[in-house]
């Protein structure tokens, strides 16, 4: 089958981008475990050097079963190419490498994941690059913060830890009039619920870690990029760097992608009915959920979103310490950081993913010391209700 007769994500996740292995026709991307190549003679080598010549090098440069996961992943973001990482934060630092330099600015949401955020305060804050990580649901708040020596427009949506939506085509629009890179994290949506390269960002992010892989087994991240001057930018700074991803990990996770679309599917549903009963529940006093008609942006979420997802925050009545009760009574969900797995993980952001983030600085962000997160895995709805029943009664 074509790509471009491709019309269900549930064909896309399997075969967008991908081909049977070339030389016997392997179902399965064969794992190409090398990490330097061959070459018929040197006349070949160089041609491959000068790229002249199509071919594989060295794995730091490129790989075939690398190669393959990222075709997927670009395919399924609808960009020109994509990158494979190391982890996520490899994605990011790569796009801060290339995007910033000394004396520029940078905007960021400031609920972000913690990292993303620590990394830009204590390390490229060395290196003369200033920031303000703020409210990017606000339009008018970005338009404010926007200096003559501003470069990149940094947006998570929907935010970790908090939910909240940006506006996509209002910030490529803002950034565009003022000659910004435009990057986005699509993490917490995943490519089949969010394509913000066709609503105007110039650049899209994963950690393939969380849903793209979605086994809580891989580390790993992935850049696409629009255009091709783009991609060929953040691909000379990731070669140089070293930060590209092993071949091994790649077919875990080209492996994982292809139950994308049906991992997707089961937990947002799930997601949805456990976000209603939480904001019915007694011992509740909030829950954010895109789904909800409660949440600040849920029109936003209806416009740019093909479904809602499978993360939910909330917050108990008795605060921190009612939430500290709750995640230590849990027993089939998993309390545990990361999420987008098949398994529900349970955490609480301020004492763990966020830590490193200044007490101040979360408040500001909305992430409160009574705001508990909760990814929505695969398992049976009934089984996840009575176990948070049974955690929130303990709290109470």
């Amino acid at each position: 089958m074509k790509n471009e007769k491709i019309k269900s994500p549930y064909t896309g996740v399997i075969h967008g981008g991908q081909h049977p292995d070339p030389l016997y026709g392997g179902v399965s991307v064969p794992i190409y475990q090398s990490s330097t190549f061959s070459f018929q003679n040197a006349e070949q080598g160089a041609a491959r050097f000068a790229g002249k010549e199509k071919g594989y090098i060295y794995t730091r440069i490129s790989n075939p079963t690398t190669k393959a996961l990222e075709d997927n992943i670009a395919y399924l973001e609808k960009g020109y190419g994509a990158m494979a990482t190391a982890s996520g934060m490899a994605a990011l630092t790569t796009l801060l490498m290339t995007l910033l330099d000394k004396d520029t600015h940078m905007i960021g949401t400031a609920a972000v994941y913690g990292p993303s955020r620590v990394v830009v305060e204590t390390l490229f804050a060395k290196f003369g690059v200033s920031y303000d990580f703020i409210d990017t649901s606000d339009i008018a708040s970005i338009k404010a913060h926007i200096n003559p020596n501003t470069k990149l427009l940094f947006v998570e949506s929907p935010a970790n830890p908090t939910l909240i939506l940006s506006d996509i085509p209002a910030c490529s629009e803002l950034a565009q009039q003022n000659g910004i890179t435009f990057v986005v994290d699509n993490t917490f949506a995943s490519p089949l619920l969010q394509n913000p390269l066709e609503m105007g960002a110039d650049i899209v992010y994963h950690s393939v870690t969380k849903f793209i892989n979605g086994h809580s087994d891989v580390v790993g991240g992935i850049i696409v990029a629009k255009e091709k001057p783009m991609f060929e930018t953040i691909q000379k700074v990731l070669r140089q760097m070293g930060g590209t991803m092993d071949p091994h990990q790649a077919w875990l996770v080209l492996r994982g992608v292809k139950t994308l679309a049906l991992r997707v599917e089961k937990s947002q549903e799930t997601a949805m009915r456990l976000a209603k009963w939480l904001e019915s529940h007694s011992l509740i006093s909030w829950v954010n959920y895109p789904g909800l008609e409660s949440h600040p942006q849920h029109d936003l979420a209806k416009e740019q979103m093909k479904g809602f997802g499978s993360m939910i925050c909330f917050g108990l009545k008795g605060g921190y310490e009612a939430g500290k009760k709750m995640i230590n009574n849990v027993d089939l969900c998993t309390l545990a950081v990361s999420l987008g797995g098949i398994e529900s993980l349970i955490q609480h952001p301020a004492s763990m993913t966020h830590a490193s983030v200044p007490k101040e600085a979360q408040e500001k962000a909305g992430i409160t010391d009574d705001l508990i997160r909760l990814s929505v895995g695969c398992e049976g709805y009934e089984d996840l209700e009575e176990d948070l029943e049974k955690a929130i009664s303990c709290a109470g």
